[in-house]
């Protein structure tokens, strides 16, 4: 029995994937449920596994756009399983024998003109002498190494540059999730009206508080107690405070949310994936160090799901991660807002009428001035600094044990 192999859905609104790549090859013997292709989407990256058990003829290519619904692979679940084989294996392929070779007659030799190698030909040495490039530094094309009239036109002068370093290119294909994030990076700019506040944060509370009760906190919960807990947290409070930047624009109207669904920015092996938090405004700090790890793994390890990255009310990006400074971060639609985290250096500030040092962390908000005004993107970003330079008043509610369930 033939069966054919079509591409499932892989979400909703989504009617094509590309074929990233084939993890076996035509004729293979491959077993039910095994992983045989990755596929991408304009929004993940997807393995797709085996129907059935049998031999698989593949009926499109590496980089094949193809429908959703549309055929891929045929398996033939009539054919033997490869004697000796534990697993999946290829099928025996027969031994291509050559073909007895022949002697062919002698054909007859024109007399040609013929040049050492590195020689120009006249045409070629005219216009090498014209261009002022001596023949030494041009390497031949032409039969035994002599330079021709086309080496002659291409070659370039020296001008006193450098010369005999590799000058190679190469060309691949953008997958489907690079492309599509592309044309949502361009639409975001082009399609809103982009703007981008910025201030500084002192991290020494946070700081503090994790020498204090990083150990004790992941011997108890197994995930470490990072920053993005308590920007988490602060976000969530300060889109409570300014709900406009939890609203975005669907044609001439403007949803706003009264649940907080905060995507995370995180890189992943097929390039930048966002997947959400949900309902973040429920979570603890264990609660959201948790869903954070648990999301990043799987976008590190390809297994993230649509469903995981769709939706979202307020995006994350933590560029400090790279040793960013400062950036501008571009909205990821349909959102009205993203928030920025950078590095944290040491830096001079002025306390208590004095010169300090302070770990300082630049952020920056860019939002959609469509919806959001000055006054209240600014106002939301001095609500992160407050909470992040004062988490124990106001993210713990003075009561840093209970907060991190210690």
């Amino acid at each position: 029995m033939i069966l054919e192999m079509k591409v499932p859905s892989p979400g909703e609104s989504i009617t094509e994937v590309e074929i990233a790549e084939w993890l076996v090859e035509d004729g293979d013997y491959v077993e039910k449920d095994q992983a045989i292709a990755e596929v991408d989407s304009d929004k993940a990256t997807l393995e797709l596994p085996a129907e059935v058990s049998g031999t698989i003829t593949l009926k499109a290519e590496e980089g094949d756009a193809v429908a959703v619904g549309a055929v891929v692979c045929l398996i033939d679940t009539s054919a033997a399983k490869p004697e000796g084989d534990s697993g999946a294996t290829s099928a025996p392929k027969e031994e291509k024998k050559e073909a007895p070779k022949t002697e062919k007659a002698p054909q007859p030799v024109q007399a040609k003109e013929t040049y050492a190698s590195g020689v120009p030909s006249p045409a070629a040495k005219k216009i090498l002498d014209e261009k002022g490039v001596d023949s030494t530094s041009v390497s031949g094309s032409g039969r035994d190494g002599r330079i021709t009239k086309e080496d002659a036109v291409n070659a370039v002068p020296s001008m006193g540059s450098p010369t005999g370093g590799s000058r190679g290119e190469s060309r691949s294909k953008l997958s489907m999730l690079r492309r599509k994030v592309a044309e949502r990076l361009v639409s975001a700019k082009n399609e809103t009206a982009m703007l981008t506040t910025f201030n500084e944060v002192d991290m020494s509370a946070v700081f503090e508080l994790r020498n204090k009760y990083k150990e004790d906190f992941k011997s108890k919960h197994g995930v470490g107690l990072g920053f993005m807990s308590f920007f988490t947290k602060a976000v969530v409070r300060a889109l409570e405070m300014y709900p406009a930047v939890n609203s975005m624009i669907d044609g001439k109207e403007m949803i706003s949310y009264d649940f907080c669904d905060i995507s995370i920015a995180v890189s992943g092996p097929k390039g930048l994936m966002v997947p959400v938090i949900r309902n973040a405004e429920n979570l603890t700090f264990r609660g959201v160090e948790a869903e954070v790890k648990r999301l990043a793994i799987r976008a590190r390890e390809g297994e993230i799901t649509v469903d995981e990255m769709t939706g979202g009310t307020f995006t994350i990006t933590n560029g400090g991660v790279f040793g960013s400074m400062l950036s501008t971060p571009i909205i990821n639609p349909p959102q009205s807002a993203i928030l920025g985290m950078h590095n944290i250096v040491e830096r001079p500030i002025a306390r208590d009428g004095a010169i300090a040092i302070a770990p300082i962390m630049y952020v920056a908000l860019s939002y959609d001035h469509r919806i959001i005004d000055g006054k209240e993107s600014v106002g939301f970003l001095v609500a992160i600094k407050e909470a992040i330079e004062n988490p124990e008043e106001i993210l713990m509610d003075n009561n840093v044990k209970k907060a991190l369930e210690m």
